[in-house]
């Protein structure tokens, strides 16, 4: 998990709650352990780009 924090450019702890609050990249859960699909994370950082300011706040709710 630390990985994908690292590639998304985040910290691990904010992935933690956005898998809690929902949000973030699909993820798989594997016993106890989380893991990230590096194409689950690209696909996610994809999702957050804007093409302007005005975007910002209707991107995050949609």
């Amino acid at each position: 998990m630390k990985q994908a924090a690292e590639h998304a450019g985040v910290s691990k702890s904010y992935l933690d709650k956005l898998r809690i609050y929902g949000g973030g990249p699909i993820y798989i859960k594997v016993g106890a352990r989380v893991v990230y699909d590096q194409i689950d994370v690209d696909a996610w950082l994809a999702s957050k780009k804007i093409a302007n300011t005005s975007q910002g706040h209707h991107a995050e709710a949609a």
